[in-house]
């Protein structure tokens, strides 16, 4: 599979996402920051949300009040509203990011979000988990997107991967160089035993596809145990802050543990090696000393 230019599948580099998601807080100077942060890193791409936030959010949540946001106590859907980036936005961050050499991927929450997205010329399209069992958006996807869908899996039983799964190839005519699925648990943050890393080896035993992890926990130790299991794409929400205000904050990492993240997956990926028993050219001066032997 192709995003942006990079390609992504077993063997290849590790594709790394980093979701700024809705962590700019309604701010396209935050979000410009956390495109640097994402830069510097040395990531492959950053992702943000779309949503219309009347199509997206069930009406009897409309009228909830949220307090304390960066504009005051509002109504939950005023709230989302606020949160929302609007097309020419999305125009300016994607320019942004491009001019870091970083792709550009959205999550889409509905039909006209899936529209604007391909109008942006986004790199790949993401289904949130929240939204697998969404049929006219999974497939929305495949018939009209030009460019790869990711799929989230959190939230979700086999049943209802399985389901997405066929509905998006029924679609998509067998395309199956077009899809891929992340392993996740939509808990922020989620505790260790709720993780379930062995599922990366289930999908990947299950469907044609890559496999990749999208983790919300805290520190890094599981990401990097999802890359030696094999996740050949890898998405960890990132923030300028973890005590800024904001319901995904607490689960993201900040700039110093995203370079920390980007180092050690490289660092890993070269120590996996290719499962072929050899002596390096490293190991003979020892084995000449404790064996007395070439």
């Amino acid at each position: 599979m192709i995003i942006g230019s990079k390609p992504v599948g077993i063997g290849l580099p590790v594709y790394i996402v980093a979701e700024i998601g809705i962590n700019h807080n309604g701010s396209t100077s935050i979000a410009e920051q956390l495109i640097d942060v994402a830069a510097e890193a040395g990531v492959d791409a950053v992702k943000l949300q779309k949503r219309a936030p009347r199509l997206s959010t069930p009406r009897k949540e409309w009228d909830v009040l949220k307090q304390g946001t960066p504009w005051g106590d509002l109504s939950y859907i005023e709230y989302r509203e606020r949160m929302e980036f609007g097309i020419g936005q999305h125009l300016a961050l994607r320019r942004y990011a491009g001019g870091h050499r970083l792709d550009y991927i959205l999550s889409v929450w509905d039909t006209e979000s899936l529209q604007a997205a391909n109008a942006l010329e986004v790199d790949a399209i993401k289904i949130p988990s929240a939204m697998l069992t969404n049929s006219a958006i999974i497939e929305g996807a495949a018939r009209v997107s030009i460019v790869p869908t990711i799929l989230s899996t959190g939230m979700s039983t086999m049943e209802q991967i399985d389901m997405a799964v066929y509905q998006w190839g029924e679609a998509h005519l067998g395309r199956s160089d077009r899809l891929a699925l992340l392993h996740c648990t939509s808990t922020y943050p989620c505790p260790p035993e709720e993780l379930n890393l062995n599922m990366i080896h289930t999908l990947r035993e299950r469907f044609a596809v890559p496999i990749g992890y999208s983790g919300h926990e805290t520190g890094l130790a599981p990401t990097l145990a999802a890359i030696a299991l094999g996740a050949e794409i890898i998405e960890r929400h990132i923030t300028l802050d973890r005590a800024m205000w904001g319901s995904d904050h607490a689960a993201s990492i900040e700039p110093q543990g995203l370079r920390k993240l980007v180092r050690d997956i490289r660092l890993i990926e070269q120590a996996m090696g290719d499962g072929i028993k050899q002596v390096y050219d490293s190991e003979l001066p020892a084995k000449r000393k404790l064996r007395g032997t070439v």
